[in-house]
């Protein structure tokens, strides 16, 4: 007998070798009472679905859809559903599940005739969703060598499984099938249809929008926020792939295999810059309008997404241009530590709009565009203390302002400033390459392991301390800067698509530093497996003014608070 500790309610109990987590499961359930449905757990602190059988003694947490890995499980499991029901209402279609959008998930779809999609198209797959759901149909997981799975996917034309198969030096993968519909995914889905009961499918642009369950209340769905200018910059994002012919992980690396690294590294740089200058060029002529001339630059984007370095590269093709930029951060007019905001828990909360003195950066910016010499604080992020050196500043007649902050776009920072005289730049990495036509890379992952190299580079952090500090991250970011990204006048992507392939040399030893024991590293463990899809290249040749030398290391840019 197996003794399985469930760390929902810290019991453990006896249970026959080779049971399932569902037989666990229903077990504890009586005594766990989660306020929503299980639809994964983790076992030893790793993802698994709940058909996972135990053959060794193990802890156990059962999780809902508000956990992070158990809604992965919950949207995955509703991509395999969607993606069956478009091969059966239109045979020979091609369903690409490309990025997060208005809180759900974008789909590209292409009918094999290639006739435009309408609504009457959307009401059958949907219909046909709902019938899958309502036969409670299971999800079948097959265990196979390598070269057997690859061959499954080459007789039915999945070349982006293929390609990413070949690359990916696995012994053995699995594959699932829902019905007759094979389909091949990186992590667990829950045992059957019948569990995804919260769902909406709706026509969006040219394609389709998954909408799937509210993270904090998987009851009902998340709240739609319609998103133009961020579809947009995705749409931008899959013009460049097209430039490059990449559009997944497998051609990446078959790129890498035939020797291309540095020219992709090359290639994707330029893009950047050349959106860096399109930008710089538009608010030059902005700054030289008779009415109402630009003055100040607003740079904003979450955590991560490689905003300093922007700054820093826009304020040079600014001068390009003839202007004289002048930046500073909004970091500069943190209050002091010791009235700093904080979180339930008692932590700081930096991210916090009241943890910025905005009156008085405000006060600032409309005395400078009155003409005034101001002097302007520098925060000491030793002491905790906003500090007065003496630096002043004053606006000349070519001079601009570049502002950059992750409260930059929020109203209260300027909202006694006439819009017509800022220019709004909200910068992510939203990233550029998935692992196969259904398997996508959320964006926050590759924030987050920017953030892991950066805070362990530079000695701030562990990986297990930044991935404890993530949640709390990332919550600020909803409350405080994606309302506002819409805002911007320009959106920029700071990705590359050989990004990961970079990244993955620096992160596997750090991830790999994360104990076992300690509940971050389901979290780690999950990085390490995706992040191993791509076949790692040096940054040697990653150019000393690239956004990615702000997280690896060697930027010839200087940096505060870093």
């Amino acid at each position: 007998m197996l003794q399985i500790r469930c760390k929902n309610n810290n019991v453990t109990k006896s249970f026959p070798e080779g049971c399932s987590l569902l037989d666990v499961y229903q077990e504890f359930a009586d005594d766990i009472q989660l306020p929503y449905p299980v639809v994964s757990a983790k076992v030893n602190n790793r993802s698994q679905g709940l058909k996972f059988r135990l053959y060794q003694n193990r802890d156990v947490e059962f999780l809902d859809a508000r956990e992070g890995s158990g809604h992965r499980v919950y949207v995955r499991s509703l991509s395999f559903v969607l993606y069956k029901a478009t091969q059966d209402v239109f045979p020979g279609s091609k369903l690409f599940i490309e990025h997060s959008l208005c809180r759900g998930f974008y789909c590209n779809f292409k009918k094999r005739n290639t006739d435009p999609l309408t609504d009457e198209d959307v009401e059958l797959i949907r219909k046909r969703m709902t019938e899958i759901i309502n036969l409670d149909m299971p999800f079948r997981r097959t265990e196979a060598t390598n070269e057997e799975t690859i061959r499954v996917f080459q007789e039915r034309g999945f070349s982006d499984k293929v390609k990413l198969l070949e690359t990916s030096g696995q012994i053995y993968s699995d594959y699932y099938t829902l019905g007759d519909t094979v389909d091949y995914y990186y992590g667990p889905l829950v045992p059957s249809a019948g569990y995804l009961n919260v769902w909406g499918l709706e026509r969006y642009e040219q394609g389709l929008l998954l909408r799937v369950p509210d993270w904090h209340d998987p009851s009902r769905l998340a709240e739609k926020v319609d998103q133009p200018k961020t579809f947009e910059m995705f749409a931008e994002k899959t013009r460049w792939d097209i430039i490059m012919r990449l559009s997944n992980a497998g051609d990446v690396n078959k790129a890498i295999m035939r020797g291309h690294a540095s020219e992709l590294i090359q290639v994707s740089e330029a893009l950047q810059e050349k959106k860096i200058v399109k930008i710089a060029e538009e608010i030059d002529q902005r700054f030289h309008r008779e009415q109402n001339p630009v003055r100040i630059v607003l740079i904003t984007g979450p955590s991560s997404s490689g905003k300093t370095t922007f700054c820093k590269r826009l304020s040079i093709q600014l001068l390009a241009c003839g202007l004289r930029p002048i930046s500073f951060s909004t970091d500069d007019y943190f209050v002091n530590r010791t009235d700093t905001p904080k979180l339930p828990n008692g932590d700081y909360d930096f991210d916090n709009i009241e943890a910025v003195e905005y009156k008085l950066l405000e006060d600032h910016l409309l005395r400078l565009m009155q003409g005034e010499r101001v002097e302007i604080p520098e925060y000491n992020f030793t002491t905790g203390k906003r500090e007065w050196n003496g630096k002043k500043l004053k606006l000349g007649n070519d001079t601009i302002l570049i502002i950059e902050g992750i409260h930059a776009l929020n109203p209260l920072l300027t909202q006694q400033i006439a819009e017509e005289v800022k220019y709004k730049v909200y910068i992510s990495a939203l990233t550029s390459i998935s692992l196969d036509d259904h398997n996508w890379i959320p964006v926050r992952d590759n924030r987050l392991l920017r953030r892991i190299i950066r805070d362990y580079n530079n000695g701030a952090f562990t990986a297990q301390q930044t991935i404890a500090q993530w949640k709390n991250v990332c919550e600020a970011e909803d409350q405080w800067i994606f309302p506002y990204q819409e805002t911007a006048d320009a959106m920029f992507n700071s990705a590359l698509n050989i990004e990961f392939a970079v990244l993955r040399t620096h992160a596997e030893i750090i991830l790999a530093s994360v104990p076992k024991n300690c509940p971050e590293y389901a979290e780690a463990h999950r990085l390490l497996k995706f992040i191993h899809f791509f076949l790692p290249v040096s940054d040697k040749e990653i150019p000393p003014t690239s956004i990615m030398r702000e997280f690896v290391g060697g930027s010839s840019f200087k940096y505060r608070g870093i």
